[in-house]
């Protein structure tokens, strides 16, 4: 991810993003922030993690860089290149640079699909000292007062290969997610997708259904996120049965039986 030509500001936030808190996890954040505390966000897939980040970058009024983790992620992704312009070659900051010298709040999503090697850069940023080495330029960067790490992760997909090595995890505080309770799940869709509180509360219910399928074999409940687009595919005249279908069942699970049942709750909830 090159961040060529763009400035830090262009990272700010222009609009509050709506989020309704869960329980402590505003003042935690606040807190972790105040003490430049690195913060690690865990929870299942579309629980709101992101969410949540953007809305207390605008609520402090930070900048916010995101990356989106992936296998080919490279430390020289996070910290920057030199690249050829015309007949000279430039440096050129990555994202966690740029954060790093401006006082972003950078986020790692889904840190642990980073390559082990990748993540390794982050720890001296991580600790009391907060400096962030750059190899290629012999330099040694000390993080802006207002910089903030943060990283989030699903512990519901770890495994040998796929988990936080306890180097990385014990530099972090950390803030638990799960769905929100069903009353602040049902106004979320109510208000995202833009559909009445009786519809939102049936998919809310459905997602519950659903998520109680974990321990009959389905590896991962239905997210918030995925009863948004269910709600917002039947506001757009999209009929009920199959709109649950494409943004519930087929997302979640590639078993034919496993959909079926699905499919079946939907017919008993509407």
């Amino acid at each position: 991810m090159a961040v060529e030509s763009q400035r830090v500001e262009d990272f700010r936030l222009t609009k509050e993003p709506y989020y309704l808190p869960l329980g402590n996890e505003v003042e935690l954040f606040e807190s972790a922030y105040k003490a430049r505390l690195p913060v690690m966000l865990k929870g299942p897939t579309g629980c709101g993690k992101t969410r949540f980040v953007q809305h207390m970058a605008y609520k402090l009024g930070r900048p916010l860089i995101t990356v989106a983790c992936h296998e080919d992620l490279t430390a020289s992704d996070l910290v920057g290149r030199y690249l050829l312009k015309g007949q000279e070659t430039v440096w050129v900051d990555g994202p966690l640079t740029l954060g790093v010298k401006h006082g972003a709040i950078v986020y790692l999503d889904e840190i642990v699909e980073a390559r082990k090697d990748t993540t390794v850069i982050i720890h001296p940023l991580s600790d009391d000292r907060r400096l962030l080495p750059i190899e290629k330029k012999g330099q040694i960067l000390e993080a802006a007062d207002d910089f903030l790490l943060v990283i989030s992760y699903n512990p519901g997909y770890q495994s040998v290969l796929k988990d936080l090595k306890q180097s990385t995890k014990q530099r972090f505080m950390a803030i638990e997610f799960d769905y929100p309770a069903p009353d602040i799940e049902t106004t979320v869709v109510e208000r995202e997708a833009g559909i009445s509180r009786d519809l939102a509360a049936s998919l809310v219910k459905l997602g519950g259904k659903v998520r109680n399928l974990k321990n009959h074999g389905l590896e991962e409940g239905v997210s918030t996120r995925l009863l948004i687009y269910a709600g917002t595919l039947i506001r757009q005249g999209v009929a009920t049965d199959r709109a649950c279908d494409v943004a519930i069942a087929r997302p979640i699970t590639d078993d034919p039986d496993m959909q079926r049942s699905i499919l079946e709750l939907v017919k008993a909830i509407f």
